[in-house]
């Protein structure tokens, strides 16, 4: 594994048991303090992915390697102490909506460190801080718009100053000015964390604007990859339908089945 890169997948496939392939030879590369981000339609393995690199699932083929440790011969006890230095953000935040957002935020550091209280607390308000949301510390979930929800969902998910950030769907729900601003925090937190961070995401244009480089999956493969402005120049049918939400293009509207005529004349 190259030490500049913090994730590796070698020809990586992925499939539930009798169930048709998620993933088939996916190679990819996450370096050091980048913001990368995995594009693709729903159900074309990307989230997938970030399981496969957090440990939640194992590979059924090829090789996921993170922080130079093999996934696929990783023990219980090496993968708690891997994912301390990781980061999720859910696809809807998943805050806890006993808890108030300060004890949101303080959760890690509550269950993983052993920092007394008088310590955690600034640690708290400086996550917080570093969201906008530090005036909010006392507020419960459910008095706090989406966007604000999903900012402390990213103040917990960076409590512990992880070395990579995975983000799942980040930008879904959101109105235009609470998007814009959590893009840009994903961005200046990578840079001021020195992380490298995962973007899944269906959010084209938001994505360009912050990530260094951009994965397209289809089918469980990667069909495309590149530059943002690489990305935004292409002529390849797939990633031009994707970046003009086109209806027409390479990928299909309907999900593969017999044909249609033929199943409707065999029910008769």
């Amino acid at each position: 594994m190259s030490p500049d890169n913090l994730v590796e997948l070698e020809h990586v496939s992925f499939a539930y048991e009798r169930a048709r392939p998620v993933l088939s030879g996916v190679t990819l590369r996450i370096p050091r303090g980048k913001v990368v981000a995995i594009m693709g339609g729903s159900g074309s393995g990307k989230t997938t992915i970030l399981r496969l690199i957090g440990g939640a699932l194992r590979a059924t083929g090829g090789e996921v390697r993170v922080f130079g440790s093999s996934m696929k011969r990783i023990g219980a006890a090496e993968l708690y102490r891997l994912r301390r230095r990781m980061g999720m953000l859910f696809q809807f935040g998943a805050l806890f909506t006993d808890l108030s957002v300060f004890e949101n935020v303080a959760f890690p550091m509550r269950e993983r460190t052993g920092l007394p209280d008088e310590l955690i607390r600034p640690l708290v308000l400086m996550k917080l801080q570093a969201v906008g949301l530090r005036g909010a510390a006392a507020l419960m979930p459910q008095q706090l718009s989406g966007g604000m929800a999903r900012r402390v969902a990213l103040a917990r998910a960076i409590a512990l100053d992880p070395d990579l950030m995975m983000y799942d769907e980040p930008f879904t729900g959101l109105d235009p000015i609470s998007l814009g601003v959590i893009g840009q925090l994903i961005r200046r937190l990578n840079d001021a964390l020195g992380a490298s961070s995962i973007v899944v995401t269906h959010d084209v244009h938001e994505s360009l604007e912050i990530v260094d480089y951009v994965y397209f999956i289809s089918d469980g493969r990667v069909v495309a990859e590149g530059a943002p402005d690489e990305v935004r120049r292409s002529t390849m049918p797939f990633v031009h339908q994707f970046v003009h939400a086109e209806a027409d293009g390479p990928v299909p509207f309907h999900y593969p089945a017999p044909d249609y005529r033929s199943e409707l004349v065999a029910a008769r």
